[in-house]
């Protein structure tokens, strides 16, 4: 008997690791390739804005983050720089500043989706029509599916 708990315990232990691996991996195994870099980089010289992406917000952490140089204007939001990889990651355009899930969470309402993103070592967006950049501060990475913040950055102040 004992035996048997012991082989269900390693199987089912064996079984766990395996799944959280699986979530882990499978987003970087098909993750699509970034656009060129000279493509993302004269989306950066023609932006009105760029705010810096650090690993060291409140909300970031070992398996959440992103680092590197977030581009905004009218038409395009990019990013050359990182990500950690994950599922399901979505940019928003809030009007204040936020650095954790929490902050995120009370004015989510108010956010304003851009897109998703599909690549970890750099992006470009297209702003959809009606959504004025003006309106907004910051940039922000969130996870939609575990409702986990990766990354955010400030492009102007409120005024």
């Amino acid at each position: 008997m004992k035996r048997i708990l012991i082989l269900a315990a390693t199987h089912i232990a064996a079984l766990g690791l395996g799944f959280g691996l699986g979530v882990y991996f499978l987003p970087i195994l098909t993750a699509e390739d970034a656009p060129e870099a000279a493509v993302l980089e004269q989306a950066a010289e023609s932006a009105s804005y760029s705010a810096e992406l650090t690993r060291d917000l409140r909300g970031s952490d070992g398996l959440h983050w992103g680092e590197g140089t977030i581009s905004v204007s009218p038409e395009t939001i990019s990013h050359i720089g990182e990500l950690a990889p994950g599922p399901d990651y979505k940019v928003y355009l809030t009007r204040s500043f936020v650095e954790d899930e929490a902050e995120f969470e009370a004015i989510r309402d108010e956010a304003v989706r851009i897109g998703d993103v599909k690549s970890y070592d750099g992006f470009a967006l297209d702003v959809p029509a009606g959504v004025d950049i003006e309106e907004f501060t910051t940039v922000v990475v969130w996870c939609e599916t575990f409702g986990e913040f990766i990354t955010a950055g400030q492009y102007r102040t409120a005024g």
